[in-house]
């Protein structure tokens, strides 16, 4: 299974500026707001949850939310998926997931690869 998404950084700023943590706290969990600062980092988070709901085949909606994941880090800096959703967990419990974030030109792109 693999996903992508693609997201304009000015999107994430216009809509930080316009909410503020409200915006945050839409599609971020608190750990997720502690490690993430940046607006490009931000924007990275919004498009690998995209990227993974595309992978599940679900969509954004009633089968996932963005608040079922958050994207941290491990000890050398590399985002990993931290599933909370306990349905979602078990789904995935055998698989291997992984995750690719990148950020240039004004836009932040997202790659996940679930096999």
């Amino acid at each position: 299974m693999i996903g992508i998404d693609i997201i304009s950084i000015s999107r994430i700023e216009k809509s930080i500026a316009k909410f503020g943590d409200k915006a945050k706290n839409r599609f971020m969990t608190p750990n997720e707001q502690q490690i993430h600062i940046k607006t490009s980092s931000i924007a990275g988070i919004w498009a690998a949850k995209e990227a993974f709901s595309k992978a599940i085949g679900s969509g954004i909606g009633k089968e996932f939310s963005f608040l079922d994941i958050e994207i941290i880090k491990n000890t050398k800096g590399k985002p990993i998926i931290n599933i909370l959703n306990n349905n979602l967990k078990q789904k995935l419990s055998n698989k291997q997931i992984d995750i690719s974030i990148t950020h240039d030109g004004g836009f932040a792109i997202a790659a996940i690869i679930i096999l």
